[in-house]
């Protein structure tokens, strides 16, 4: 178990530069005293938290060098997984008194070591096995691999692979990586670089094994394995590229049954055909036999939010990706995915549109869907949308520079060149310039504007990055200043509740929909469809925001109910103090996208969630901190 300095140590991990106190105590729910108390114990064993008068910042020179070898070999649980690892690979087992000596721990504690093992054991389908002072391990070797790959990946950052502790365990993996993304190119597959290093710890496993006398056997089910014909993968073309690399990169062979389980896997796991290959196998058919399928429920999907998705390029990789996905969850072997938490946080409309999208593959293929694989689909709803993205958020720019040969003319052409199609360049002696979102000038005005950009004659491109820059401020502006609008018009005094301590998760969500069911906003089905929403995906956006609501426009009007508080509550392992529950009207759908989006936006800053923590202490607090967002400059 982590040291709950460790904790303070991964929140300064994740921010840029300095923090402060009371944002850390906030972030940790502790006291801005605790996080004193865990920077003194973090520098301990040599200063890695730096402290000044801006707060406190990781030095992470210091800290991965505290991290690397010799690590806390003394610890239960570095000795449990040592242990484990030493039963793994001794056929006969280990001595009691000997392994005991070898960790240089008493008699007594080894006995506790050997109780948390077991536990560690429970679920695997191994089993330790004791006669007098000799212990073994009990049980398959599909399951000692499985448990390696568990260990392994306890290990290095918290279940998500570190290529680089890979490479440090098994040199040769970082040239036979780069080999097998160029080999899956060759052979028409799209590599899955996020779910390529799972593919490689269990190459690196079965190699370790294999040289250990430990091979698959051709009649004992694979670990992780995938429902598939017998021989379908010793015949797959992704076989003998395997096979091939493994004897040039590791200088070895596997077995028939390794070979088919790796070949499953790379194929489930870390490539999927493209399109274009996929086309030329089926010359003339469909793709995949779930293109139907996708294409109803896309279909769905497009229907409920608004947004067209109908395009059979789309439909067909998506299509792929399922064929894949189903393959996964029907061995209960879904794919970790390292952007879940980004994803969600930075495109909540999107991630919402594969929770759509998965539960209705869920419901129709009879399989479970995580938070993983459903980031992967809104990897390829985005992907999708971002190519036919338009902004639509006109801004009118004014471009003033003295005029000198056409020294004016060329400015407005870099700038025209710079910025998109919905950016309108006027110069300052047009009429309506004065109106203008944005001036750009090569000498600063003699009058005051709100929103100016100073660059030069021949503007860099640092220039055109910060005119880049403030016109995306203009846009966010107004959706901020719209967002604010239709909070205020949507939460009413009734829908506000200050004060979360006491629930849990189902729990906030009740209160919250007992008030919007007493105003006649919607009735207790959507309250339901809200909780089953919830077992769906987590809607905690952000590390401080949940935005609880039911995949159904069915309520009578539109409206918010928000309970905010200073401590936070835990939202499936996410540290909430505002949860938003939003209902939306039939009539809203249109609307929907917008509000839904911004609102993550928005109270994904974290300074915009503490002013609103602390700031609505009741529903007149409540609209000023709303207020704030429609201020120009108060993002």
């Amino acid at each position: 178990m982590a040291e709950k300095w460790e904790r303070l140590v991964d929140a300064l991990g994740h921010a840029e530069g300095w923090t402060t106190a009371a944002e850390l105590a906030d972030r940790l729910g502790v006291t801005t005293r605790t996080i004193r108390n865990y920077a003194a114990q973090a520098n301990s064993g040599g200063v890695i938290v730096e402290s000044g008068p801006a707060g406190y910042r990781l030095d992470r020179a210091a800290w991965a060098a505290r991290r690397t070898p010799p690590r806390r070999g003394s610890s239960p649980a570095v000795r449990g997984a040592r242990v484990i690892r030493s039963l793994i690979d001794a056929a006969d087992g280990l001595d009691v008194y000997e392994t005991a000596a070898a960790n240089h721990v008493s008699d007594s504690t080894f006995e506790a070591d050997l109780a948390r093992v077991r536990a560690r054991l429970d679920g695997t389908g191994l089993a330790l096995v004791r006669q007098g002072s000799r212990i073994t391990l009990d049980g398959p070797e599909t399951a000692r691999r499985r448990l390696l790959g568990a260990l392994f990946r306890e290990e290095t950052s918290r279940g998500m692979i570190e290529l680089d502790a890979l490479r440090a365990a098994f040199p040769e993996v970082g040239e036979f990586r780069a080999a097998l993304i160029a080999g899956l190119v060759d052979a028409g597959y799209a590599p899955n670089e996020y779910g390529l290093n799972d593919v490689l710890l269990h190459i690196a496993i079965a190699l370790d094994r294999v040289a250990a006398n430990h091979p698959l056997d051709a009649d004992q089910p694979t670990p992780d394995a995938v429902a598939q014909p017998e021989d379908s993968a010793a015949h797959s073309p992704l076989a003998g590229l395997l096979a091939r690399l493994v004897s040039e990169h590791f200088g070895t062979s596997i077995g028939p049954a390794d070979l088919a389980h790796l070949t499953r896997l790379l194929e489930t796991r870390a490539a999927t055909r493209t399109t274009e290959a996929a086309q030329a196998d089926a010359t003339g058919r469909a793709v995949s036999p779930r293109v139907p399928l996708v294409r109803r429920i896309v279909a769905g999907a497009s229907s409920v939010y608004l947004i067209d998705l109908d395009d059979q390029d789309f439909i067909d990789r998506l299509a792929l990706h399922v064929d894949n996905l189903v393959a996964r969850a029907g061995a209960s072997s879904l794919s970790r995915n390292p952007l879940t938490a980004s994803i969600k946080a930075a495109y909540p409309l999107i991630y919402e549109l594969a929770v759509y999208i998965a539960s209705e593959l869920a419901s129709t293929e009879g399989i479970a869907v995580d938070d993983d694989e459903i980031a992967y689909v809104a990897m390829h709803v985005g992907a999708y949308l971002d190519q036919r993205r338009s902004r639509g958020e006109a801004v009118r720019v004014a471009v003033s520079a003295p005029a000198y040969h056409d020294v004016h003319t060329a400015l407005a052409a870099r700038i025209r060149s710079a910025v998109d199609d919905d950016v309108e360049l006027v110069t300052a002696d047009d009429e309506g310039a004065e109106s203008a979102d944005l001036l750009v000038a090569v000498l600063e005005p003699s009058t005051p504007v709100e929103r100016l950009v100073v660059v030069a004659p021949f503007p860099t491109e640092a220039d055109l990055e910060r005119v880049r820059t403030e016109i995306a401020r203009v846009r966010r502006a107004r959706r901020r200043a719209r967002l604010a609008a239709s909070l205020s018009r949507y939460i009413a005094p009734e829908l506000f509740v200050r004060g979360l301590r006491g629930y849990d998760r189902d729990g906030a969500i009740r209160m919250l929909g007992d008030r919007m069911i007493a105003a006649g906003v919607i009735d207790q089905a959507y309250v339901d469809g809200a909780l089953e929403r919830e077992r769906l995906s987590s809607t905690a956006f952000t590390e401080h925001l949940a935005v609880p609501h039911a995949m159904t426009m069915s309520a009578r009007r539109t409206a918010i109910a928000i309970a905010v508080d200073d401590v936070p509550i835990d939202w499936g392992g996410a540290n909430v103090n505002v949860v938003a529950l939003i209902a939306f009207a039939e009539s809203g759908r249109a609307e929907f996208q917008e509000v839904f989006d911004q609102f993550v936006e928005a109270f994904s800053e974290r300074e915009n969630v503490q002013r609103l923590v602390h700031g609505a202490e009741d529903y007149s607090g409540l609209l000023a901190e709303l207020a704030r967002l429609m201020e120009p400059h108060g993002m």
